[in-house]
């Protein structure tokens, strides 16, 4: 369980690159325990990969990464990787080639087609690839981000509230650049696509508690962030 130490570590700290290497660690180690073997003969993509410290920290296991996401923000200790200009919500994501893993954290809640990348993400994945997906959905405790709790007031009216009580700058806008998504929409889906199927499902900051992903209703609540392991069963991609 890490959600203390995150907590504690914002309180003073906010999201500086420690909070984002804390939580790529407690990640690969929840992902090695599903049985994913992290080494030099895995090529993997860091897929929204923002400042790139997810993809830094496979590397440090011997992993071949790929970056991509929609402008290159990587640390200057990335200058020289591998990265694919890409907008998920618009360009075709086949052309990234195929990995033995993808990384997808904490981008979903801000696509605004979801289900569109859902279902051409297996063909990202060699044959018994996975995927990881972990993305902060809309009933949670931060469901909208930084204007949090007030989301519960409504995607229309919860960031409105926040700005007339609250009067700080907002980077997130429902509709705009944040998408409410629901636990129990997204698994239906995967169940659906025949070629994918979830080998794990937690709530990314307390997997202790990996029950609250299969209780429908509680854990559009209780799953602070709702982390998949997901894996490609079609014997090729096409």
């Amino acid at each position: 369980m890490i959600i203390h130490r995150l907590i504690a570590h914002h309180l003073f700290n906010r999201d500086d690159p420690r909070f984002y290497t804390m939580q790529a660690r407690d990640a690969l180690r929840w992902i090695r325990k599903g049985g994913v073997v992290l080494n030099e003969q895995i090529t993997a993509l860091d897929l929204g990969a923002g400042h790139g410290i997810f993809g830094s920290e496979l590397q440090k296991y011997g992993c071949d990464v790929v970056f991509a996401d929609e402008s290159n923000f990587l640390m200057p200790d990335l200058s020289g990787a591998s990265f694919f200009e890409i907008n998920l919500d618009q360009d075709d994501i086949t052309g990234l080639g195929v990995y033995d893993l993808v990384i997808c954290s904490n981008v979903l809640e801000h696509l605004s087609k979801p289900f569109d990348f859902l279902a051409a993400a297996g063909k990202l994945l060699k044959p018994n690839g996975v995927l990881y997906l972990s993305w902060t959905n809309w009933l949670s405790p931060w469901g909208g981000h930084e204007f949090s709790p007030f989301h519960y007031f409504g995607s229309r009216w919860g960031h409105r509230i926040y700005d007339k009580l609250k009067k700080r700058p907002r980077l997130h806008t429902p509709f705009v650049n944040l998408f409410p998504t629901y636990i129990s929409e997204i698994l239906a889906f995967i169940h659906r696509e025949s070629g994918l199927r979830i080998l794990r499902a937690a709530p990314r900051y307390y997997p202790e508690l990996a029950f609250l992903v299969h209780v429908p209703a509680l854990r559009e609540f209780f799953t602070w962030n709702c982390a998949l392991l997901i894996q490609n069963t079609e014997s090729k991609n096409c």
